[in-house]
C-alpha cells in the first residue's frame, strides 16, 4: 500500500507549477491536432511555466528552448491567422525532400555544437540528450508554425527522447506528458495528412 502511495505521489509531483504545465500542454496539443488557432494561448502559458521547471532541473538547453518557443508561439499565432480555410482551420502544407535533408543536417550539427558547449561550460545534466530535445524541438516548432505536415514526425522523435530524459531526472509528470504527446503527435500526423490529401491544403 505504501509503495503504491509513493509511486502515485511521485507521478503527481510536489510542484503545482508542473501539474499546471502538463494540463496546459495537453490542451495545446489537442487543439493543434484539430488545427485550431486557439492552441496558442495554452501553448504560451505552458512554455512560460516550463522555463522555470527546466531551469530548476538544470536542463539548461530545455530552459532556453522555452524562450524560443515563446517567440515562435507568438509568430505562429500571427501566421496562422492569415492562413486558414473557410471553416477557420489552418491549411496544411509539406516540405520538399531537399528541405528535409537540410533540416536533418542542421539538427545534427546543432546537437553536436550545443551538447559540446553545455558539457564543457556548464554543469548541465545529460547535455547531449538535452541538446537533442532542444535542437529538434526548435526544428519541429518552426515546421509547426509554418504549417508543415512533417512537424509531427519530428515531434515523435523528440517525444521518445524526452520521455527517457525527463523520467531519469525525476520529472515524472512531465515524462508522462511527453508519453501522451508521443501518442498525440502520431494522431496529429495522420489527422493533418488526411486534411492535406482531402484538398484542405490548397491555399486560396
Amino acid at each position: 500500500m505504501n509503495e503504491a502511495f509513493d509511486f502515485l505521489h511521485a507521478m503527481i509531483g510536489e510542484r503545482p507549477i508542473e501539474i499546471a504545465a502538463v494540463i496546459l500542454g495537453l490542451c495545446n496539443i489537442t487543439l493543434l491536432i484539430r488545427r485550431s488557432i486557439w492552441n496558442y494561448p495554452f501553448g504560451i502559458l505552458m512554455v512560460i511555466l516550463y522555463m522555470r521547471i527546466f531551469y530548476d532541473a538544470k536542463l539548461y538547453a530545455d530552459a532556453g528552448l522555452q524562450v524560443f518557443f515563446l517567440i515562435v508561439q507568438i509568430y505562429g499565432w500571427a501566421y496562422w491567422l492569415r492562413r486558414r480555410d473557410a471553416s477557420g482551420l489552418v491549411i496544411v502544407r509539406r516540405i520538399t525532400r531537399n528541405q528535409g535533408i537540410a533540416y536533418a543536417a542542421a539538427g545534427a550539427a546543432g546537437v553536436a555544437l550545443m551538447g559540446t558547449l553545455l558539457a564543457r561550460l556548464t554543469d548541465a545534466s545529460l547535455p547531449y540528450w538535452d541538446s537533442t530535445i532542444a535542437v529538434f524541438s526548435v526544428i519541429a516548432q518552426i515546421l509547426l508554425a509554418r504549417r508543415r505536415l512533417e512537424n509531427w514526425l519530428v515531434w515523435v522523435g523528440v517525444d521518445i527522447v524526452a520521455v527517457g530524459v525527463y523520467w531519469a531526472k525525476g520529472l515524472y509528470p512531465t515524462a508522462g506528458l511527453y508519453a501522451v504527446f508521443l501518442i498525440l503527435a502520431t494522431l496529429g500526423f495522420f489527422a493533418w495528412r488526411r486534411a492535406y490529401h482531402t484538398g484542405e491544403a490548397v491555399e486560396t
